[in-house]
């Protein structure tokens, strides 16, 4: 697995009402700071990537449909530069995904609805200044297969 990503299986309960999940304590041992909570979604068969931060760490948990997130450690310092990695996540087996910065990542929503990401990232977005750089969700130089 990539240098610094991290998974924290999480625990649905259930009762006669629903159902309740918790995600990211602040004594979670991948917990680091809090910035900021959203979601994101992406409709069948539709990629939003890629992109990484220089600042802060994201922590993805899908709450509906399914997406596949993949990773690409870009860090050259790492010992995991280069290395690719990929999850599946949907609430059939609910987790948190750390993904440090530097880590270029994005998703695929896998589902035959629209799919859900709720991230908590470390950092509140700067909109003057965003720590966001973007590339190519097809980028030759990374060279990851979307599939189907």
């Amino acid at each position: 697995m990539i240098d610094g990503v991290k998974i924290k299986k999480l625990k649905i309960i259930p009762d006669e009402r629903g159902r309740l999940m918790e995600i990211l304590r602040c004594d979670d041992d991948i917990f680091e700071n809090f910035g900021q909570v959203y979601v994101t979604t992406a409709k069948p068969g539709v990629v939003k990537a890629w992109h990484y931060h220089k600042l802060q760490d994201d922590h993805f948990t899908c709450l509906m449909g399914k997406v596949k997130v993949a990773l690409f450690d870009a860090r050259k310092d790492s010992k995991t530069y280069g290395e690719i990695n990929d999850f599946v996540m949907s609430l059939d087996d609910p987790f948190v995904l750390k993904i440090p910065k530097g880590v270029y990542h994005g998703f695929k929503g896998i589902a035959d609805i629209e799919s859900m990401v709720l991230n908590v990232p470390t950092k509140s977005y700067n909109y003057d200044n965003p720590d966001e750089l973007r590339v190519d969700a097809f980028d030759k130089d990374i060279g990851y297969d979307w599939g189907k």
